[in-house]
């Protein structure tokens, strides 16, 4: 495994340092140890490394490092959930042509996996904590979640084994089934320790982490919407498992208020850069054919509207409107588009989104759509889920958006009048009354829709469940450029391919991965919880 080496030297250096110093345990004396235990100083030193391990860990969820941002979440999240494109004139090689340099294909896969499992063994290495161990093992599925939902199977379950800490150190790889499994033990196991520990005050770790402040309640509601997240994931693969999980998490507690949003607070949200320094993003013209042909409320509460300088009656007019961008485009002139396509609005004091209520209570509607007890009715969860997200995005008028039976996705219109394009979906907003596979289909669409709206930017996300579903229906690619000519632009890229690194550090094990894939390395390979089939869609 690439960088793999520095882990070894990393945990190495930490453990020769332990074995001059006493070990440092918990930081209250209610935890598990007297106070008298350890001096002052010593667990000053133990708060200091535990906090500023969990802050880089909570920082790989969505990335905080803006470039690692680009990479994963606008890159390949954005334009392949149907978010957002980039601009800029002087790429060739780029994620919505499906033909990416190897350095962009490399980020995704190996930063979350070097930057994470230094920062988990020195907080493995220093305390005994049990929350903040617990924390640790949430933050850890949570960024490694979304690698395996990128790539499939990575390594996962050997990551933490000493007989891979060597001098010619390779990782063997888990299948993405194995990774599922391991994950959803260990979160498990997290929510047991937090469960025993509810009522430890939130002082004990306020300082110490950006996304709860030590709030135990609050950690346990995320744990539990990761829980069902992850087990609707399955819900093609395993419908009797993901079942299980999925109403063990909503009995158990989830999110279901914004006020419980999993937001991460930090200094400076870098991700700004990306849409109003660098100007290298747009939204997309599916956001825009979709949310225009609802009348959406929620449009100025979450983008820039562009100017379209129009001709009438021979003078020149500047237009205000929402215009996107088509996935796929070869951008001829970068400057022509910033000011014209609509983007994000996004500042430096924002937090960084993980998951909001919306998205869990549409987790449950389809839950209950599929005959799970998710505590509601699907419908009453739909339109609760819709007006969670109004009121997130500060909005009015969900009352009446969620009766609308007529409004449908628009025509995309280009305002540079070259990629214009008929909608591809006819799905409405209100629920249908009825039974039946069709009348189901149609419900999951509006659901899915509707989630794909709420949790924006939630690039990888959006995705992912693109990709299960196979909603919301997106507008193909433009230019197809797949190196392997295995994508089916009808239905999108299905996973990233692994990047060339891999290949010359862990030959042995990458081949093996490739195995339990199933199918070539390439972009078109489907994802083991990738089972649906998608003709199912177009009935």
């Amino acid at each position: 495994m690439m960088n793999m080496k520095r882990i070894y030297y990393l945990q190495r250096i930490i453990l020769s340092v332990l074995l001059l110093l006493p070990l440092s345990g918990c930081f209250d004396s209610d935890i598990n140890r007297k106070m008298y235990e350890a001096d002052d100083d010593e667990m000053q030193r133990e708060n200091h490394i535990v906090g500023a391990t969990l802050r880089v860990m909570q920082g790989l969820v969505s990335p905080t490092r803006e470039h690692l941002y680009q990479f994963m979440d606008a890159m390949a999240g954005g334009a392949y959930g149907g978010y957002m494109e980039g601009i800029v004139d002087t790429w060739v090689m780029k994620f919505s042509t499906f033909n990416p340099e190897q350095g962009w294909l490399k980020s995704p896969f190996a930063d979350p996996i070097t930057d994470l499992y230094p920062q988990y063994l020195k907080m493995l290495s220093v305390t005994d904590d049990p929350v903040a161990l617990a924390l640790g093992k949430i933050l850890r599925v949570c960024v490694m979640h979304r690698v395996t939902d990128i790539y499939g199977p990575i390594p996962y379950s050997q990551m933490l084994s000493n007989d891979n800490l060597g001098e010619n150190l390779s990782v063997p790889y888990d299948s993405q089934e194995q990774v599922y499994t391991q994950m959803l033990k260990e979160l498990e196991e997290a929510d047991k320790v937090l469960e025993e520990n509810k009522d430890l005050s939130s002082e004990a770790f306020r300082k110490l982490e950006d996304l709860y402040y030590g709030n135990i309640s609050k950690w346990r509601k995320f744990l539990h919407s990761m829980q069902l997240r992850i087990a609707m994931r399955m819900s093609y693969v395993n419908p009797t498992e993901a079942q299980r999980i999925a109403q063990n998490a909503v009995a158990a507690g989830v999110i279901e208020a914004n006020e419980d949003n999993a937001m991460l607070h930090v200094a400076e949200n870098r991700s700004e850069l990306l849409f109003n320094n660098w100007n290298d993003y747009r939204i997309s013209a599916d956001l825009v054919s979709v949310m225009k042909g609802y009348e959406d409320p929620r449009l100025d509460a979450m983008f820039v509207k562009g100017t379209n300088v129009v001709e009438v009656d021979g003078e020149p007019k500047e237009v205000n409107d929402f215009y996107g961008v088509r996935i796929g485009i070869f951008t001829e002139k970068k400057d022509d588009m910033i000011n014209l396509y609509s983007k994000q609005i996004i500042s430096s004091t924002d937090p960084y989104l993980w998951m909001n209520a919306a998205e869990v209570t549409f987790l449950r509607a389809e839950g209950a759509l599929r005959g799970w007890d998710m505590g509601g009715e699907p419908q009453a969860l739909y339109e609760k889920a819709i007006a969670l997200s109004f009121e997130e995005r500060g909005a009015t008028g969900a009352d009446k958006y969620v009766k609308d039976a007529e409004k449908k996705p628009v025509k995309y219109v280009d305002p540079m009048g070259a990629y214009s394009a008929d909608a591809v979906s006819e799905i409405t907003i209100a629920w249908e009354q009825g039974a039946g596979k069709e009348i189901f289909e149609r419900n999951l669409e509006r659901i899915i829709t509707q989630k794909w709206i709420a949790i924006f930017p939630l690039g990888l996300e959006a995705w992912a469940e693109h990709r299960r579903t196979g909603y919301p229906r997106l507008l193909p690619a433009v230019e197809n450029k797949d190196p392997n000519n295995s994508v089916d632009i009808a239905i999108g890229p299905r996973r990233l391919p692994y990047p060339a690194d891999e290949y010359n550090s862990n030959a042995a094990n990458i081949a093996k991965a490739v195995q339990m894939l199933g199918g070539a390395d390439a972009a078109g390979t489907p994802l083991w919880w990738d089972a649906k089939d998608h003709s199912v869609e177009n009935n």
